[in-house]
């Protein structure tokens, strides 16, 4: 029993398990995607109650003011919103598509830095800027934009 429980210690686990998003429900197989998850806003609601009115006497003189209590609960203001925009899969973000990536944005004046052929952090504040003319708040290069660039092939109706 102890020589089991000392291999299953070993065994360690895929590097990359779990790692990557899946795709939006009826995604072509093939496709790559990313989302933007913008999180709930959940605000602090705080309310005076009215325990018990104010006793007045039959003339109108205030006998007793009246008492309120606090009441604080949490609302959710805006809901937690998922959305999905498909991306150039892995294998076509060459060290060459990077680089041509990282000259379109800076014929663009958005990158002013050097060409790396690498998505280093000045490449992924451009792309998250480039894109928010599309809605897109990532840093993670969408399809839209990267054809928008001129970057990737455009699908046109009927051709297959």
């Amino acid at each position: 029993m102890l020589l089991l429980l000392t291999l299953n210690a070993c065994v360690a686990a895929a590097p990359f398990e779990g790692v990557g998003r899946s795709a939006p429900p009826g995604a072509p197989a093939g496709t790559c995607w990313d989302s933007v998850i913008i999180p709930a806003r959940i605000e602090t609601v705080t309310e005076q109650v009215l325990v018990s009115p104010e006793v007045t006497s039959p003339d109108g003189t205030v006998l007793a003011p009246a008492t309120f209590s606090s009441h604080s609960r949490q609302q959710i203001t805006r809901p937690r919103e998922e959305t999905y925009f498909e991306t150039p899969c892995p294998e076509v973000m060459t060290p060459e598509y990077i680089a041509s990536l990282q000259r379109a944005l800076a014929a663009r004046d958005l990158y002013s830095g050097l060409i790396t052929a690498t998505l280093n952090a000045e490449t992924r504040a451009a792309i998250r800027s480039y894109q928010a003319g599309f809605g897109i708040d990532s840093d993670t290069l969408s399809l839209r934009a990267a054809r928008s660039l001129g970057l990737s092939a455009v699908d046109l109706p009927g051709s297959t």
